[in-house]
């Protein structure tokens, strides 16, 4: 394990709206208000249909084996909190699901007190924390549902405490394109046209600007591709919801035709199919870090400052020479 030890010794997890636990806090009270939910340029997703998806996939005990995707990313949230050499006093991890970041937190930094924890339902879209609570905040895979995301990043900020750390993972645009590309295909040909069945998400392109707009510095983004194979389309749509990630857009076709479906699942073998007869469904990750400023941050230098020009740089090693330090 990179660094050293690294424990929140108090972590609170925001289970989200779709959850059924509900714990009261004294920093709860400082709730905003809640804006209308009417549909608008920023009400993508219908809320109540991915809180009904949730729940479903919750309630269905055998849906643990749909987890894996969920573990993963979680795994490699909790690396990239390992690689920060401090500790977080009190943490907050929103859309926690089962616990999977806090399990792997569990254990790679094992304790021997049991760290203090809470949980609370609230709408990932309105936090009601006051400001300056939390050192360091977490969200694997939940906030790609959420509409208003640079709201949602700013209240993030609002939250964290100054030269606290936002650490979080979600689902990127390019997810699932071989089963859009499949479903739009099939649609064309058996019915002269098509509708979206594949939510849209978040371009990389757009994640830096939204986290610098939201107050952020010292910005890393990063992309993972994670490939699953599937007997088929059928087993991949059941998994999707299984995850409860199936989609909730307001723009989606409430039902696919039969023979559609047979004709989508056709072309995805002959188009993406792999020689054992499986067929690959790619998620694109992206991963996201931003820090609250601080007067203790590092600062860029100042324009004009450097000592060196670009033109210097195949010269290096002589200045070094020159000048001792090699």
């Amino acid at each position: 394990m990179s660094g050293g030890l690294r424990v929140a010794f108090a972590v609170l997890r925001l289970l989200g709206s779709h959850q059924r636990l509900e714990v009261s806090l004294p920093w709860t009270s400082c709730r905003r208000n809640v804006a209308s939910r009417t549909r608008s340029s920023m009400n993508v997703f219908d809320r109540r249909m991915k809180r009904r998806q949730k729940n479903w996939a919750v309630s269905m005990d055998e849906n643990r084996q749909c987890d894996y995707l969920r573990e993963e990313v979680g795994s490699r949230v909790v690396d990239r909190v390992l690689d920060i050499v401090r500790t977080f006093p009190v943490a907050l991890d929103i859309g926690c699901g089962k616990g999977y970041i806090a399990g792997y937190l569990t254990k790679k930094c094992p304790v021997e007190t049991e760290i203090p924890t809470y949980r609370v339902i609230a709408d990932e879209e309105f936090l009601p924390f006051q400001e300056n609570t939390f050192d360091l905040i977490l969200s694997s895979l939940s906030l790609h549902w959420v509409n208003d995301l640079p709201g949602a990043f700013k209240q993030i900020h609002f939250s964290l405490k100054p030269d606290g750390v936002f650490i979080g993972a979600m689902m990127g645009g390019e997810t699932l394109y071989e089963l859009r590309c499949s479903l739009q295909l099939a649609e064309l040909e058996r019915e002269g046209g098509f509708a979206p069945h594949v939510s849209p998400f978040t371009a990389v392109t757009d994640l830096g600007n939204l986290l610098e707009q939201a107050g952020f510095n010292m910005l890393t983004v990063d992309i993972d591709e994670i490939q699953v194979n599937y007997p088929g389309i059928f087993e991949l749509m059941e998994d999707l919801q299984g995850m409860g990630e199936s989609n909730c857009a307001w723009s989606r076709k409430p039902m696919l035709h039969r023979d559609t479906m047979l004709a989508a699942a056709a072309i995805y073998k002959e188009m993406y199919g792999n020689d054992d007869g499986s067929v690959p469904a790619t998620f694109q990750i992206l991963y996201m870090i931003g820090w609250k400023p601080h007067e203790s941050q590092a600062k860029p230098a100042r324009r004009g400052s450097a000592t060196l020009s670009m033109g210097d740089i195949g010269k290096l090693s002589e200045i070094m020479k020159k000048d001792k330090k090699f």
